[in-house]
């Protein structure tokens, strides 16, 4: 049976409420979180959802919740079975639209703000993606997949199931809904699937981008188009080389917004993209941020200039973009600030969002945008009240190359200067993804803050390429994955030793995705330096990889090269390649369904390191993708974790 999300600022019923405790698995998995918080026009309100654990059900739900801006008091709206997510106001603020899978497919759904129950709109077969207000109020518009062709269930039905790679794809196209008769047109048909879209101001067109395929590589080659929303005329905006996508109007409706890899064919994760305009009837592009170093994620474009979210090192920030002079001015309280899920009111005066810093747990707040100064909503930090507690710090120190590499640094509670502890290093993905130093920011496979009621301290880098750094530093692991990757991480080691932090003979590694890659190339290069190495979901053979993964471009574009093209840039980055160096125990942890890592590489570095009499553990979690994404599956993968390196690194007897 679902939680009561009354007891939201409940800890679970075994934690004091006095004493300081250690927090154990199950609380950090039962914390509540906090997101996508939505403003309202009138900026009286914000919409927000809250991430509930639910055990029995084992599986993660959100509800929405209310916050009133004046008062500060918050209570919650929905309260369904499953998940209701991704609220967004009408124009006149008078209802919230949100979805929901609460008949099991994604739904969009009709609700007084106020309280009481919800409308279903939809009823799509395969449910709906995502969903936007018109202007007036009157209409939604909505992406959903086509259903399965006639053709592929006749052919089902005679030869039971199989799939055609490449071919037997469903694409995604853009609907429309009549509030007042629930009427459903679909708006765009065709071989391409439509992604994210706007409302033109005055609700006549949709800007949308759209891809030939719905597999993930088809987004590097997204095209923008606008259709009509009286009859379904679809004209061409955009067509280059690259990604073109994120279609905005300006207030006046006379020009797009876009975000663009402006032709670059050799566009990747590592390229800035740049935000562009174009009439609106088409014509010529025009970039505006061609010197802002990172990748700008756009939230409006107001009257008062285009406002977007990006990275600075291990902080995140709103900025402000002049579409005239093109200057750029980052709107923020404070320089240590963790900021993001930005919305703006109707007029642009007041932001909600999330926000967090190093010592506090993420919270919502609004501000005036004129001083940032931020206002807090809600208390889920609180659920933390009575834990013992570590710090976090942002440090810095060169790499083998000269590279400076920052990393956040978590230290125990009564940390004592002078004082070894056991060091381990968590590693995140991407490898454009960045560690930011946020309290309680995950809990997914890696107990960090058990380790650190434990006395340990916990490094976690921001190797070359990962986001925040700009575009060269993102792109310093090009045809040297592993190799630069495995410098950062091992000099950041060196640097707490030399800093007398970390104790030398107790160090272990760990890290998921790319980072389980550079885990597994750290237990085949410098394993008598690890204790015990943890390769979550990790790339082991880069030719194993390549010609299993759904991402096949993602290889290509930092080795420079296929297979077939360059094996020795494949064999140089791949782990497997210097199997017989390795000596650390290696716990291995891989979701039996992965189609971003296929399991193959898994099995792979399993029997390598089995032929070389290197203590391993391969655990498989039945069902799983790339990311565990059930509670008691994070539950599994934490223990496994707490008790590989207890053994190896604690010295603990299990």
């Amino acid at each position: 049976m679902k939680k009561a999300a009354l007891l939201l600022l409940a800890v679970l019923a075994s934690t004091p409420a006095v004493a300081q405790t250690v927090p154990t698995i199950d609380q950090l998995v039962s914390l509540h979180r906090a997101g996508s918080p939505v403003i309202s026009p009138d900026a009286a309100r914000v919409a927000y959802t809250v991430r509930e654990t639910n055990w029995d059900d084992n599986a993660y739900e959100t509800e929405i919740w209310i916050a009133d801006v004046a008062t500060g008091a918050t209570r919650q709206l929905t309260n369904a079975k499953k998940s209701s997510s991704n609220p967004a106001w009408s124009p006149d603020g008078s209802r919230l639209a949100f979805v929901s899978d609460r008949t099991d497919k994604r739904q969009v759904y009709l609700i007084d703000p106020t309280g009481g129950e919800a409308e279903a709109l939809t009823s799509q077969e395969d449910g709906v993606s995502s969903f936007a207000w018109s202007p007036d109020g009157k209409q939604i518009a909505f992406t959903a997949a086509d259903p399965k062709p006639q053709a592929l269930k006749d052919r089902d039905k005679k030869y039971g199931e199989f799939e055609v790679i490449d071919q037997d794809q469903t694409m995604t196209h853009l609907y429309v809904i009549d509030l007042s008769g629930k009427k459903v047109r679909k708006l765009t048909e065709g071989d391409f699937s439509v992604a994210s879209f706007e409302f033109s101001p005055d609700g006549r067109e949709i800007a949308f981008d759209f891809s030939p395929k719905t597999d993930p590589p088809s987004s590097a080659t997204s095209d923008i188009s606008v259709v009509s929303v009286a009859d379904g005329k679809t004209r061409p905006l955009v067509a280059q080389v690259g990604p073109d996508s994120a279609p905005h109007y300006s207030p006046d409706g006379r020009q797009i917004l876009f975000e663009t890899a402006m032709g670059n064919k050799d566009y990747y994760s590592y390229s800035n993209a740049r935000l562009a305009v174009i009439p609106a009837s088409g014509g010529a592009i025009q970039v505006l941020s061609a010197e802002f170093d990172e990748n700008p994620a756009v939230v409006a474009w107001t009257q008062q200039g285009i406002y977007f979210q990006a990275s600075f090192h291990t902080w995140s920030y709103l900025y402000r973009l002049d579409p005239v002079t093109r200057k750029v001015t980052r709107l923020a309280p404070s320089d240590n600030w963790i900021g993001s899920g930005f919305t703006l009111c109707r007029d642009a005066s007041v932001t909600a969002f999330i926000a967090s810093d190093a010592k506090s747990f993420p919270e919502v707040f609004v501000a005036p945008v004129a001083t940032m100064q931020p206002k807090r909503l809600t208390e889920l930090g609180k659920q933390t009240d009575g834990w013992i507690k570590g710090t976090n710090e942002v440090v810095s120190w060169k790499s083998q190359d000269g590279t400076v590499i920052e990393g956040v640094l978590h230290k125990p509670a009564g940390f004592a200067p002078g004082t070894r502890y056991p060091l381990l290093v968590v590693i995140h993905g991407g490898p454009t993804g960045v560690s930011r130093p946020t309290p309680f920011a995950s809990a997914s496979s890696y107990p960090i803050d058990v380790w650190l009621a434990k006395g340990a301290v916990v490094l976690e880098p921001n190797y070359r390429g990962s986001a925040g750094y700009g575009e060269k530093f993102r792109s310093l692991n090009i045809r040297n994955l592993g190799i630069g990757d495995a410098w950062d991480v091992i000099s950041g080691v060196d640097n707490l030793v030399a800093l007398g932090i970390a104790d030398n003979d107790r160090v272990g590694v760990m890290g998921w995705s790319q980072g389980g890659y550079i885990s597994a190339f750290l237990t085949t290069h410098d394993s008598a330096r690890f204790k015990a190495v943890s390769v979550g979901a990790g790339i082991s053979d880069w030719m194993t990889y390549y010609v299993n993964t759904d991402i096949h471009p993602f290889t290509r574009a930092y080795l420079k090269a296929t297979p077939w093209d360059d094996p020795e840039i494949y064999r140089k980055t791949s782990p497997i390649t210097y199997i017989k160096n390795a000596k650390a125990p290696t716990l291995i942890q891989h979701g039996e369904k992965d189609p971003r890592v296929p399991i193959p590489n898994a099995f792979e570095l399993y029997q390598g390191l089995r032929d070389q009499g290197v203590p391993a553990t391969l655990i498989v979690y039945k069902g799983f993708g790339h990311g565990l994404t059930k509670p008691k599956a994070n539950r599994a993968a934490m223990e496994h974790n707490l008790d590989w390196f207890g053994k190896y690194v604690f010295g603990e007897k299990h």
